[in-house]
């Protein structure tokens, strides 16, 4: 009770300060902050005789902007509370996620310093908080990285905290030299994963050949270790790509080369040479927008593996009817294959979700997801091995945006 009430009574501060009139330090143009607090009913429908779930959730997001050309600072937020209301606990409790932003601009460089901080009560799945059926809006995730928990899990509480920085600048008109590295930690508090340690590294040229057509190339350097265990692995890939702007709708890039892998202890791990690739497709237009992305390269093995090659899959679209009505689609695949031939786990979730206004600032939403996991390898209890559903009715409140200037 006393974390509930912490949580909401941060949730009104949030309102409180979104009628503040302040001036953030290096602002040229106005700050603008967004936020909007959720409730939603859920019911969870789960395979393999664990039984039924319904559930309900207190959430909110925000975001905050600070409105500066040389110092650009953002802040990210979506957290809130699970309830049980009836059948197993699997995700009770609190679920937070904070991504801290900031952006020098000076003459020709830019730079990036970002830490993403999140605490999860299973492997996160759609969207910023990674919750099902809370009423996020889906289908359009914006940058969010997805996760690197490529294996699915239940009543898994999760602290994950990624650093990272990037500072890139131009050589000449057409090219531009890029580099970057960041810094993962991964703890599992009830001891039901394996902590991991994770340190990347990359540097990207590219060379922009007309207005539609741009050449790259990239260097990437990763290591993760296994702390409790006394293991390391480390990948090195080099990866030529080429993106083209078609028209003022759609853009696509690819890239692939090799990746080499070996580690602190060959008997278990011996060295190979794989291949890493990268692939996207995206178009805005209007109301509608969508992507279709591909990845495939070596990971720290979803929490459960002490590494493993994994392919993703993902999909999103966002439709706008009018003012008033939204559809949303999501949809992920992931193949995992540990490296000490653990087995292949396959991962797939997709939701679909849609929004209604009424009046300037209530919005209902419905949502659906599945998520189904397979694997020829004995997982852990807590991993999903059926299928699982969420279907999720509420109401969110969303003000309009507020400038924050003198």
């Amino acid at each position: 009770m006393k974390t509930t009430l912490t949580f909401l009574a941060f949730l009104f501060t949030v309102c409180a300060a979104a009628n503040a009139q302040v001036v953030p330090a290096g602002t040229a143009g106005a700050a603008t902050l967004n936020y909007s607090l959720r409730y939603s009913q859920t019911a969870d429908f789960y395979g393999n005789g664990l039984g039924n779930q319904q559930r309900a959730v207190a959430s909110g997001d925000l975001n905050y902007m600070n409105g500066s050309e040389r110092l650009p600072f953002a802040v990210d937020y979506g957290g809130g509370y699970i309830w049980t209301i009836a059948g197993p606990s699997y995700d009770t409790g609190l679920f937070q996620r904070l991504l801290l932003s900031q952006g020098i601009v000076w003459r020709k460089w830019k730079a990036t310093v970002s830490d993403d901080v999140n605490y999860t009560p299973q492997a996160p799945t759609t969207c910023f908080s990674g919750i099902p059926g809370i009423g996020e809006p889906i289908g359009g995730c914006g940058t969010t990285p997805p996760s690197d928990q490529s294996i699915l899990t239940l009543n898994t509480h999760t602290v994950n905290n990624i650093a990272s920085g990037n500072v890139g600048h131009p050589l000449n008109y057409a090219t531009t030299l890029s580099a970057g590295g960041s810094s993962e930690l991964r703890r599992y508090p009830d001891g039901n994963g394996l902590g991991i340690n994770q340190l990347m590294a990359n540097a990207e040229l590219t060379r922009r050949l007309n207005a539609r057509n741009t050449l790259t190339g990239t260097y990437m350097f990763s290591q993760y270790s296994y702390p409790d265990y006394g293991f390391s692995f480390q990948a090195n890939s080099l990866l030529f790509g080429y993106r083209r702007s078609w028209n003022p709708k759609i853009t696509s890039d690819i890239s692939a080369g090799p990746e080499w892998k070996d580690s602190s202890n060959s008997a278990v791990v011996p060295s190979s040479t794989t291949v890493a690739a990268n692939a996207a497709v995206r178009y805005q237009y209007r109301f509608v927008t969508a992507s279709l992305t591909y990845s495939r390269a070596a990971n720290n093995g979803g929490g459960y593996l002490f590494g493993a090659e994994s392919d993703s899959v993902r999909a999103n679209y966002t439709r706008e009817f009018g003012r008033k009505l939204t559809i949303g689609l999501t949809g992920d695949y992931m193949r995992t294959s540990g490296l000490i031939h653990n087995g292949v786990t396959n991962a797939k979730f997709g939701s679909a979700q849609a929004t209604r206004l009424f009046g300037r600032h209530f919005t209902a939403f419905a949502i659906y997801t599945a998520i189904d996991q397979s694997s020829s390898s004995q997982l852990p209890t807590n991993a999903i091995t059926s299928l699982m559903q969420v279907i999720g009715f509420g109401v969110s409140y969303s003000p309009r945006k507020t400038h924050i200037s003198e």
